[in-house]
């Protein structure tokens, strides 16, 4: 087992409102998807190497700012990052006006159109892994289905920030 890893992820949804089972569902899938499989490691700062993981990650917006705490599993904090939102408000805005159109289209559209929306969808969560990816460049090191995941827990954060 690698230790560059993700071995806990919480959301502080504190003050937020409450989401909707479909936010909901999405938040637990990406959870439980990130810590069956997740890359992520801290770079060696300042002469120092990092602390080995495997890492808790406590994600939260604060002051308008998305906020990364990592701690070690232990409970040691040992980085914590704070980035803008205005990077991620379109992609977010985008990715959940393709969702709701997602969700609708498998109530009513034949397999054909479902599969066109959710190719759109996709793409626009990737761009969303992108746009992370860039803002933590030096800070974390992810791969692009971490960043994905990722990006889905911000969207569930962004949604009710």
């Amino acid at each position: 087992m690698t230790l560059s890893r993700l071995s806990q992820v919480e959301i502080d949804d504190t003050g937020l409102p409450a989401p909707t089972p479909e936010i909901e569902q999405e938040r637990k899938v990406a959870i439980f998807d990130l810590l069956e499989d997740n890359s992520f490691a801290l770079p060696p700062r300042d002469g120092q190497a990092a602390p080995d993981g495997p890492y808790n990650l406590h994600l939260a917006i604060r002051e308008k700012r998305l906020v990364f705490e990592v701690r070690t599993e232990a409970g040691e904090a040992v980085a914590e990052f704070h980035l803008s939102l205005g990077p991620f408000r379109q992609v977010v805005k985008d990715y959940f006006q393709i969702c709701e159109s997602y969700f609708d289209a498998v109530k009513k559209l034949p397999p054909a159109k479902i599969e066109a929306i959710d190719m759109a969808r996709r793409g626009i969560h990737n761009e969303g892994a992108r746009v992370l990816q860039e803002r933590l460049d030096g800070k974390v090191e992810l791969d692009t289905d971490t960043a994905r995941r990722l990006f889905t827990l911000i969207c569930v954060l962004h949604f009710g920030g």
